[in-house]
């Protein structure tokens, strides 16, 4: 079975959106409360792009899917390099919950959309 025209578009569109919205918080941490200049516009340009890219993958896409793996790749990818870059507390717990959530946003991309 073959995805409906533009869905395969729609998918990367969603994917970068997410990605982008790890650079987001990430940069907005690194603002310090938007008091550096550069990460403070990193966090705007990043939030924009993350919302219009949603918004483009969300014309092919169910929006309860598209919004679900949208935060879930942000959620997880924060949380991550959260742990990596910014020593958050890393217990099996916390990493058995963003392994969930890994695997919910692998199951709605497998349902399709």
């Amino acid at each position: 079975m073959t995805a409906p025209r533009g869905t395969d578009l729609a998918w990367i569109c969603l994917v970068i959106a997410g990605l982008l919205e790890i650079v987001w918080s990430l940069s907005m941490k690194a603002s310090d409360g938007f008091s550096r200049g550069w990460m403070t516009a990193l966090t705007a340009v990043a939030i924009g792009l993350s919302v219009w890219l949603l918004s483009v993958a969300v014309r092919a896409l169910p929006i309860g899917t598209a919004y679900a793996v949208w935060t879930g790749i942000g959620a997880a990818g924060a949380a991550i390099f959260g742990i990596v870059l910014f020593h958050e507390p890393a217990g099996a717990a916390r990493l058995a919950c963003i392994a969930l959530i890994v695997a919910g946003v692998v199951g709605l991309k497998g349902l399709g959309g």
